[in-house]
């Protein structure tokens, strides 16, 4: 097997497979000069300083300095330019290729139409304040399966009882910041997930419950309570745990049936990514995303700043260029919020992304957004905002994975697929999440938490397209109520992140 990956043959950099000694041979005549590390990139011929360091044949930089054949080219040598984009609104879209026969899976449907994939009692909080109370409740209901204390034993069909809480609702301006977080608290209390929501407040609070309720039309499945009008905290718990008695049964009264795929809403989301991130996992990912499509569903991408750089290959996607303009639009105001906080866009590759060989947010982006496939980009919307059209949606988050997949999930995800170079472990209740390595020592020093291997394809064991039918077979069997390895754990209420806009005050 050869020692690099070459990934088109107009790029100026490989990369390489494993740890790679000095001298070891990589291209025509070009042996390396240096160690190079796993993931890492090397230059296939003279890169002159100044000139683009090419990548899936995309600019994902500008060498600092002459760079030699052979060398390590890595943030030594390489930095962040401006380039021109041609943004070429819908150039590249074309018709969606369906499926004549929808792939299905076995789906809870509510009695509204919508379609569940997992089915939890869930416990909402509008203020920190009301956090702990909130996880006393969901406390009295928790499993510890090793030492035999399964409080719903008798509610089979019953994922769990769920408190997801946060760290805002006070001490914030009433416009755009405690708008974002009524739509997210809003999104999850409506989520087909659940089949039942109370909603526990402190009482005094900015984001007080009524208002919240009333401004999202929230009436069906949903209890609130305010622990000063209760009178404290022994109270509201006891009548959280009464809540919670209450609907059990009616909560257990489910059963899946066969639903088509078009079911499916799929949060994509890569974090710990590494330098085969672009190369493994995600494209792979990108194929399971076209099959979602092609079979009716959702796939919705997110992480505005891990796009950044690589917008004009989406807008040549677009179904029509006010689609395209609305991507652009997320750039620019991106540019202005990082400016104004003394941050640059360019800071979101982690010491751990650069550890695995990524070295600015172009590469970074050019790989994540591999995720998202080759279909139609349908629709972009703001975070935690309902996502209502079919195929390939975009979705407006920071790049950190818990506040992004809280954003997806909100806007309606049914089930989340997580890419990791590094190894994140991740969970984001109610929906069930899907972890997938982009190499094989990761998946087997972690095999506990990873659920899919893609460093089979760097092996050359599997295709691109392979790997991607697999990970869309186990879509469908994680839809269907397969616990995946995150579930396990019993990950999913910690990782609840609301994006936290605006200022504290």
């Amino acid at each position: 097997m050869h020692p690099v990956i070459r990934l088109h043959t107009d790029d100026n950099v490989a990369i390489a497979r494993t740890a790679l000694l000095a001298d070891t041979p990589v291209a025509d005549g070009v042996v390396t000069s240096v160690r190079i590390p796993a993931g890492h990139k090397v230059a296939a011929r003279p890169i002159a300083l100044g000139e683009p360091v090419r990548r899936y044949n995309q600019v994902i930089g500008f060498a600092t300095t002459n760079i030699a054949p052979g060398e390590h080219v890595h943030v030594h040598n390489m930095g962040m330019g401006d380039f021109a984009k041609d943004y070429a609104y819908g150039r590249d879209a074309k018709r969606t290729d369906y499926v004549e026969v929808p792939a299905t899976f076995e789906g809870i449907r509510r009695p509204d139409g919508r379609v569940a994939t997992r089915n939890y009692i869930g416990i909402l909080t509008s203020v920190n304040c009301s956090a702990h109370v909130a996880a006393l409740v969901a406390d009295a209901f928790k499993r510890h399966p090793f030492v035999g204390i399964e409080p719903l034993a008798a509610y089979p069909n019953v994922d769990g009882v769920v408190a997801l809480t946060h760290k805002t609702g006070c001490g914030m301006a009433e416009g755009e910041p405690l708008q974002l977080l009524r739509r997210t608290l809003a999104g999850y209390a409506r989520h087909p997930n659940f089949s039942h929501v109370v909603v526990l407040g402190l009482g005094c609070e900015v984001n007080q419950i009524g208002a919240m309720l009333k401004e999202h039309n929230l009436t069906d499945r949903i209890r609130n309570m305010d622990i000063q009008a209760m009178g404290g905290t022994r109270k509201t718990v006891e009548a959280g745990v009464d809540f919670v008695r209450e609907v059990l049964t009616d909560a257990n009264h489910v059963h899946r049936a066969t639903v088509p795929a078009s079911e499916l809403k799929i949060a994509l989301q890569c974090g710990g990514s590494d330098g085969y991130s672009g190369v493994s996992a995600n494209p792979a990912l990108g194929v399971a995303s076209d099959l979602v499509v092609r079979n009716g569903g959702t796939v919705i991408l997110s992480e505005t700043t891990e796009t950044y750089g690589a917008e004009h290959l989406f807008t040549r996607r677009a179904v029509s260029q006010e689609v395209g303009e609305k991507l652009v639009s997320l750039m620019t105001w991106w540019e202005e919020y990082t400016r104004k906080h003394g941050a640059e866009i360019n800071a979101n590759p982690s010491p751990g992304n650069k550890a695995g060989g990524l070295t600015t947010i172009l590469e970074k982006s050019l790989g994540a957004m591999a995720k998202a496939g080759s279909t139609n980009l349908v629709d972009v919307i703001k975070y935690a905002e309902a996502v209502t059209a079919k195929g390939f949606v975009f979705m407006d988050t920071p790049g950190f994975d818990p506040v992004a997949a809280t954003g997806q999930v909100a806007g309606g995800a049914n089930v989340v697929c997580f890419t990791t170079g590094r190894g994140s472990v991740f969970g984001c209740k109610p929906a069930p999440s899907i972890k997938i390595a982009t190499n094989t020592p990761l998946y087997r020093r972690m095999e506990e938490d990873m659920d899919v291997n893609c460093g089979t394809i760097l092996e050359g064991e599997e295709t691109v397209s392979e790997s991607g039918q697999r990970i869309f077979d186990l879509i469908l069997r994680v839809a269907s109520g397969e616990r995946t390895k995150s579930e396990l754990f019993d990950f999913g209420s910690a990782e609840f992140a609301p994006w936290p806009l605006g200022v504290t005050v």
